[in-house]
């Protein structure tokens, strides 16, 4: 859950994009650990397995996996001129309502207190939403830059 999506990134990136890939990544990354790191604190969700069980999340899945899952849907729908928000909500679908039940099946990740999957959906979203956001405000101001004379 943490080197082989990191190893199929490294071959499958597009490296003419890939600090707006790694941007947008990195965003994912970091909002998906405040909002597991918050879920986790007031326990409603936990990981029984932990590859660093010092941290309250699943370093795997959350710092690895889940980022580029979502790098790899950007990229795919950049290139190819394809609806973003139509395959990021496929892919946050897959996410919440079948690979989270499976691992919740497995014994790798529990939910607690009245979460359910669908929490787990609109969190995804909010997520996706922020990340876009952000890349996309940066985005501009890198092909507007502010104080240059023409």
């Amino acid at each position: 859950m943490i080197i082989l999506p990191l190893v199929i990134l490294y071959f499958t990136i597009d490296r003419r994009r890939i600090f707006q890939l790694g941007f947008y990544g990195f965003n994912i990354h970091v909002w998906s650990i405040y909002l597991d790191a918050f879920a986790s604190r007031f326990n409603y969700l936990g990981y029984p397995y932990k590859a660093i069980p010092y941290l309250p999340i699943n370093f795997g899945i959350d710092t690895s996996l889940v980022p580029v899952l979502f790098i790899l849907v950007y990229q795919w729908t950049v290139e190819k001129k394809k609806q973003f928000y139509l395959y990021t909500l496929v892919l946050i679908i897959f996410i919440s309502f079948i690979f989270r039940p499976l691992s919740v099946g497995h014994n790798l990740f529990r939910l607690h207190q009245g979460a359910n999957y669908v929490h787990l959906f609109i969190g995804y979203i909010v997520i996706t939403a922020i990340s876009i956001c952000i890349t996309n405000l940066f985005l501009y101001m890198k092909n507007h830059p502010k104080g240059t004379h023409k």
